[in-house]
């Protein structure tokens, strides 16, 4: 059987063969291969470039991306590649893809030589800064960990602490409700690093004691056990817990939420004995809990109190959409309806309609976790309150990811967004001012969300519209939908065009609104 490389490798020998000019126009990419290995072949202007093929985040295909100026674009997940260095200029993906050296000879490209750096090789300085600060990062999760990572590859040379209140290394949160939930997935994928990776990098990490207290002019962090840590600069990445459920029954030792990777794993651990499942709320993370225990083979019953699921960030025309896909793998909605107790073998409606159920998933939503903020003094609103630097009320003290509320200039307003992507790019943006290079956070939000085989791309922000447009045909999975205010374009969802949400993210990063 071939290997998944050997399946992958397509097009020219760019090392034999070469690869003709005139089939490469400026802003063009070519698929082609080198040793074995999958290699994208790029053009802007009357430079060449040879990169890997394969975003390192999860083997995205480049080459059905989008190059914009001299980097590329994966098509899955957004991650954001240099041309010309193969670094990883934006998250998701941590790791650069590798590089080719080029050559033109008889009116064809060539490769020679390739190129790995090492993950966290220094970017755009050699030089080693602050040695002599200690910054800390409260928070271990996506935004957390993605500053603990770029502090060193801009060439901070003092102490990192990274502190969680979880007791597992920084890990890939969005995959416990999708492939590592539904079996698709082993936990070897989990991980963000290896254990060795932040001991390599110098990265003190504490896991399983997060702090109490922030002292800001005492400059450090009390810890649970009453252990500190002294800080020039503080970054809170606090991240958002989930809505427990406030119901008799709750406590049932079937009932399940889930955030960790200990909640996911215990849901795994249930499924394998239950046969019927309940999941209370028809969120995103609702949905993809239903959809990967439909694929373990239960059973499976939604019961939410919006007519429609997702309906208040989707519309109702995706809302449906989702709901049909849901329905066609066989999961049975109980909307416009709310649990009111949960039995050792069921769950009781308000309505008096009993579910039977031998393994119960909440998920209502999320509360930012903001009490250190508020505890520490620092200004608050719905979040906390950062500039366009992603700095707080007190100077120094930094904010990133699901806590942080910040002046998006695509909107014009002040938003706090609960996506993983989003929390990586402001962890990294807030380590780039950490260190004083005024970088200002002005990402246009993504996330994604799969359904079984579908997935949905979401770009932009939408709390309010007034109108969805819609391009295409949903029941064909080949769709765009446009959310508009007035006559601003807010957001965008793409249903089997992954490269036109990339064209909509390129486009809306011009479009600024303050």
């Amino acid at each position: 059987m071939a290997t998944e490389t050997q399946q992958q490798l397509a097009g020219p020998d760019l090392k034999r063969d070469g690869l003709p000019l005139t089939a490469l126009a400026d802003g063009a990419m070519v698929l082609g291969h080198a040793d074995g290995e999958p290699v994208l072949a790029a053009r802007r202007g009357d430079e060449l470039f040879a990169v890997g093929a394969l975003c390192t985040h999860y083997s995205g295909p480049l080459a059905e991306g989008l190059m914009v100026g001299d980097t590329v674009r994966c098509p899955w997940h957004h991650a954001c590649f240099s041309l010309r260095s193969g670094e990883a200029l934006r998250a998701p993906a941590l790791n650069p893809i590798a590089r080719w050296s080029v050559e033109r000879r008889d009116g064809r490209l060539f490769v020679g030589e390739k190129t790995t750096a090492e993950p966290l090789s220094q970017s755009g300085s050699s030089r080693r800064l602050k040695p002599d600060h200690t910054y800390v990062i409260l928070g271990a999760g996506a935004a957390g960990n993605a500053a603990a990572e770029m502090l060193r590859r801009k060439g901070f040379a003092g102490r990192i602490v990274l502190i969680g209140a979880d007791p597992e290394p920084p890990y890939d949160r969005p995959n416990l409700s999708k492939d590592y939930l539904a079996g698709q997935a082993s936990e070897d994928w989990i991980p963000l690093r290896p254990r060795g990776f932040y001991q390599q990098h110098d990265i003190e990490l504490i896991l399983g004691r997060p702090a109490e207290r922030i002292d800001i002019a005492g400059r450090r962090a009390v810890l649970a056990g009453g252990a500190e840590r002294p800080f020039d600069r503080v970054l809170l990445a606090l991240g958002a817990d989930p809505i427990r459920l406030d119901i008799p029954g709750a406590e049932l030792p079937h009932v399940h939420l889930l955030r960790s990777l200990a909640d996911s794993r215990a849901i795994i651990t249930a499924a394998a004995g239950a046969k019927r499942a309940v999941v209370l709320g028809a969120s995103f993370i609702g949905l993809e809990v239903a959809a990967s225990l439909r694929q373990r083979g239960l059973e499976v019953h939604v019961v939410a109190p919006d007519e429609r699921p997702l309906e208040r960030v989707m519309g109702p025309e995706l809302g449906d959409f989702v709901r049909g896909v849901h329905e066609a793998h066989g999961v049975v909605f109980h909307l416009r309806q709310k649990a009111s107790r949960v039995e050792p073998d069921a769950v009781v409606l308000e309505s008096g309609a009993r579910l039977s159920a031998d393994l119960v998933v909440a998920g209502i939503g999320v509360r930012p976790n903001l009490g250190l903020a508020e505890r520490a003094g620092l200004k608050i609103d719905r979040g906390v309150v950062v500039n366009e630097y992603l700095e707080t009320s007190a100077p120094g003290i930094f904010a990133a990811g699901d806590i942080a509320r910040w002046p998006d200039p695509h909107t014009g307003e002040r938003i706090r967004v609960e996506h993983w992507v989003v929390a990586e790019r402001q962890g990294q943006v807030a380590a780039c001012n950490m260190l004083d290079l005024q970088v200002p956070y002005d990402g246009v939000p993504f996330f994604w969300s799969n359904h079984y085989d579908l997935s949905l791309n979401y770009v932009g922000h939408a709390e309010r519209w007034d109108r969805i447009e819609l391009d295409g045909d949903l029941a064909k999975r080949d769709c765009t939908a446009t959310f508009r205010r007035g006559g601003d374009r807010l957001a965008v969802v793409t249903v089997g065009r992954d490269r036109a949400a990339l064209e909509a993210e390129a486009a809306m990063e011009h479009e600024v609104r303050r």
